[in-house]
């Protein structure tokens, strides 16, 4: 699981163009740091006579700035480098502070922005500026006789109301309280910036996930629900051209009326079943307002199913009970098809002569119920596609089934469908 807290977060380290880029950067600045000096010892601005030799002077310069070369990789080790150097050149009274104050705005910033213990980032840098203004503050007690010479010479009389020393003390806190939030705030800032971005990544990648599911289910579903279209248009008229073939040939020698009544129900199940396999795979290839307008067979059509069992010789007691109510197509369809696949059962496995279809509309809820008196099978008969068939069907609807022997003999499916009546009026 993805970590969204900001302190838990583990920044990636820099890459290896952000690392080339920081070479040449640290390399950059030193040379940088050098013209400065340079340009300062020629302008006098910061000589006295504390300033170190030219050469050590260099070395200050270089020192301060050259670790930014690797400011990105070990962020925490450089910013306490430069924070050490940058006093250590103060101390000794080195020229070159315009650039060096740059590099350590520089390395507290990274510090904030890329140390990736956020704690021990927080700690250090509190630490560097606790520092500087310790160190502040011990300059202005070591050196404010050389603090007012500079400021009493070629200046002319202040028109505050503060002593001179007393406002250049609160000037240098007021200008490095600024220097030292900014720096620490930006670098928080830029830190968050990434994490942020990492969030919106992770969750880019969480909704791709989830459309890669979602499109795998669709296709799921697809499958099964040609499967079971597939299950349903077949195996009814199939069994039912099995069992009226099967009386063909028993009655073909005997009764040759009979075997041709039989083979003609054959005849009729056959075309009925190809009739069927082609609006249902027109429906498949067509899509949008094509698919939607060829329905399949509803409940309207179970009058059919239960012919078809009287012809393949079952004795067939057919009721609708209630007030008939129009239905959804979905919902027609399902009932349908669980009809069928309950006869389609009934004519393979139960070795039944009795079959009793009920239809009952009840108070917003559709009841199918078939019962036989069949005595073949076992109490899971239809386990198979079929009943799996059943299932989703009903499923799909929010409806229930039950089905098994019943203690008189015989087995019973009873399906309820609830529908919504405001629902079937909009659609009346």
């Amino acid at each position: 699981m993805p970590s969204w807290n900001v302190e838990e977060w583990r920044r990636p380290g820099p890459t290896r163009e952000q690392r080339r880029n920081d070479l040449w950067t640290g390399l950059g600045v030193a040379a940088l740091a050098v013209v400065s000096l340079y340009l300062l010892r020629s302008t006098g601005y910061h000589h006295s006579h504390r300033n170190p030799a030219f050469a050590e002077e260099i070395f200050w310069a270089v020192a301060t700035t050259l670790p930014l070369a690797w400011r990105r990789r070990y962020p925490d080790a450089v910013a306490v480098v430069i924070s050490v150097v940058f006093i250590a050149g103060q101390v000794r009274s080195t020229e070159e502070q315009i650039v060096a104050n740059y590099a350590l705005f520089s390395a507290i910033y990274t510090l904030g922005a890329w140390g990736r213990d956020r704690q021990r980032a927080r700690i250090l840098r509190l630490i560097i500026v606790a520092v500087m203004f310790g160190w502040l503050t011990l300059s202005f007690a070591l050196y404010h006789d050389a603090v007012l010479a500079a400021m009493y010479s070629g200046v002319a009389d202040a028109a505050g109301w503060l002593p001179r020393l007393w406002a250049a003390v609160f000037i240098a806190y007021l200008q490095n309280i600024v220097y030292f939030g900014f720096t620490y705030l930006m670098g928080d800032a830029a830190w968050r910036g990434v994490w942020r971005q990492h969030q919106l990544e992770q969750q880019a990648e969480q909704l791709r996930a989830a459309q890669e599911a979602a499109a795998g289910r669709a296709v799921l579903d697809e499958r099964v629900r040609i499967a079971r279209e597939l299950h349903d248009v077949v195996a009814h008229h199939v069994s039912v051209m099995g069992i009226q073939a099967s009386a063909c040939r028993r009655a073909l020698d005997k009764d040759p009326a009979k075997a041709v009544t039989a083979l003609t129900a054959v005849e009729h199940g056959a075309r009925t079943a190809v009739d069927e396999l082609r609006r249902m795979l027109g429906a498949l290839r067509a899509s949008g307002p094509q698919a939607a307008a060829t329905p399949g067979a509803g409940i309207d059509r179970i009058e059919e199913i239960a012919e078809r069992a009287r012809e393949a010789g079952l004795e067939v007691h057919f009721g609708t009970y209630g007030d008939p109510a129009p239905l959804p197509d979905s919902l027609s369809q399902a009932a349908y098809r669980i009809v069928q696949e309950s006869v389609t059962n009934t004519l393979k496995h139960a070795h039944a002569a009795t079959l009793d279809i009920r239809v009952r509309y009840l108070a917003g809820e559709l009841e199918l119920d078939v019962t036989d008196d069949g005595r073949g099978g076992t109490g899971e008969r239809g386990s198979g596609m079929g009943l799996i068939g059943m299932r989703e069907r009903v499923a799909v609807h929010d409806g229930t089934l039950e089905h098994g022997r019943r203690g008189g003999g015989g087995f019973r499916v009873r399906a309820r469908l609830p529908y919504a009546p405001t629902t079937i009026g909009s659609a009346a």
